[in-house]
């Protein structure tokens, strides 16, 4: 039967590095843009020859970022903060992150592996109290859809 239901109420994330293991997902004042996992390359190049034949080319990367966006008031920023912190004092730790992401009723999961953080997010202080993005570098994500 085609169709199901989506919440985000079902979207669970977390985090595990060198300084720290926290969730990411739902219920951390995670921003109503959420979660975004997106791969760095394309998978396939494409040559055509002058005279119209072709080939495919598989390429082996599977890099990409995963971005996770709270509301500015969420205590996560503190402990994202405090981790990013602990792992830029030692080049030992950078990089070495894992996260996950999965949406439970779907059976959908995405984990990225070697994380690193891209930046310290950029913030703005207006009248609304706005949201915060932090971005990670991903060596690998490795991603399956499920079925409802």
């Amino acid at each position: 039967m085609p169709g199901g239901t989506y919440s985000f109420i079902d979207v669970q994330a977390n985090i595990v590095g060198p300084g720290g293991s926290f969730p990411l997902g739902y219920g951390e004042a995670t921003a109503e843009e959420g979660i975004t996992i997106a791969m760095a390359n394309d998978k396939n190049t494409m040559t055509v020859g002058s005279d119209g034949n072709g080939q495919h080319s598989l390429r082996a990367d599977n890099s990409g970022q995963i971005t996770v966006r709270y509301l500015k008031t969420a205590p996560v920023n503190r402990t994202l903060m405090a981790l990013y912190n602990a792992q830029r004092i030692d080049s030992r730790l950078w990089g070495k992150n894992v996260i996950t992401v999965t949406q439970s009723v779907a059976g959908d999961i995405a984990t990225g592996i070697q994380c690193a953080f891209k930046k310290i997010p950029d913030l703005t202080y207006a009248t609304d109290g706005g949201t915060v993005e932090w971005v990670f570098d991903c060596v690998r994500i490795d991603e399956m859809l499920g079925t409802y």
